[in-house]
């Protein structure tokens, strides 16, 4: 449109006339080819000019001058395991992701508590976070899916995880019904792998959680297994790989822990709920199509062996699973007296 006016205002008057209309009944007059007229050649010579002028400018009207704030957007990140180990776990993989696309990145651990708010306040564009918070905000705010994650164990990819409900090795809790009536920590109520999936498990066992036990929120994941650890609680319940990892790290031993009802297939992290599809990556509202495009791009790009994944401990990206299984546990918890 710039550029329209531009050759309007420049053009002489004669090159901005309509050419004559004839009626489409008429024979056209019989013509010799012509030499290029005194305005084509004029018209020809200001769009060669302006083509130039063009490719001088448009570099730097794409790179920010002085006092001019570049893009940068806004990736948070849900600290299920405490804020600490965000940077720690993403930072290079964010960093690789602002190669991948020109632009700059702003990592935002976020808690439990404070996905909501940022999600109604505008104040992140991306979100790495548990499906249930995704299907949840989707209802309230209209988020959408980008990507859903692959982990890896094993050097195997995996889509999906599950949940872990455990006890010490001595407890004298053997069953699932064993629970009832006994402290039982969860990572937080809004969180999928550690409490939704093991609600919904131990509703269809016959055990309302809500009701008929003492439930406690530990706020992370890493917090519930030591709550468990020391005979702070009972029992209680984190999103599969916790374990694994916190023994990588040499925060715990697998052998004093038990799994009740331990799941017996070859998912390669221990588990006790049936398997979901894995976390993902969101888009608010607000984000453009374009830069939702490039995000997804850069995100999708990424292969297995990428240093970049390595400490973030995954295979990569995929396009969106199907989360309606999701709803339907947010649904059962939701009856059962959820947020009651």
């Amino acid at each position: 449109m710039i550029l329209h006016c531009f050759l309007f205002k420049v053009l002489p008057a004669s090159a901005q006339r309509e050419t004559p209309e004839w009626d489409a009944g008429e024979r056209l007059p019989a013509t010799k080819p012509k030499e290029p007229s005194m305005n084509t050649k004029h018209l020809l010579k200001i769009l060669s000019i302006v083509a130039l002028v063009m490719a001088i400018l448009l570099p730097s009207l794409l790179i920010p001058g002085p006092g001019e704030a570049a893009q940068v957007i806004r990736f948070g990140f849900l600290a299920k395991r405490g804020k600490a180990k965000i940077r720690e776990k993403w930072g290079p993989m964010v960093k690789a992701l602002e190669e991948k696309t020109g632009v700059s990145f702003e990592l935002v651990p976020l808690s439990f508590d404070e996905i909501e708010p940022a999600i109604k306040e505008k104040s992140v564009d991306f979100l790495h976070v548990n499906p249930v918070i995704f299907v949840d905000q989707q209802e309230k705010y209209g988020v959408s899916p980008l990507v859903t994650k692959v982990n890896l164990r094993m050097g195997r990819a995996l889509t999906k995880f599950a949940g872990v409900i455990f006890v010490r090795a001595d407890s004298p809790i053997r069953t699932i019904g064993d629970i009832r009536g006994k402290t039982f920590m969860c990572a937080k109520k809004t969180s999928f792998g550690g409490g939704q999936m093991a609600f919904r498990y131990l509703i269809e066992h016959g055990i309302n959680p809500f009701t008929e036990t003492k439930l406690l929120e530990g706020r992370s994941h890493d917090n519930v297994v030591l709550a468990v650890q020391t005979g702070m609680v009972d029992a209680g319940t984190v999103r599969s790989d916790t374990l694994e990892r916190m023994e990588e790290e040499g925060k715990i031993k697998l052998r004093d822990f038990r799994v009740i009802d331990k799941a017996k297939d070859d998912f390669p992290f221990v588990h006790t709920t049936r398997l979901y599809p894995e976390m993902l990556v969101i888009t608010l509202p607000h984000v453009p199509e374009a830069t939702r495009t490039l995000v997804k791009n850069g995100l999708l790009s990424f292969k297995q062996n990428d240093p970049a994944l390595q400490k973030a401990r995954i295979a990569g990206w995929t396009e969106p699973l199907n989360y309606s299984p999701v709803a339907k546990t947010l649904i059962i918890n939701l009856l059962n007296g959820l947020n009651q």
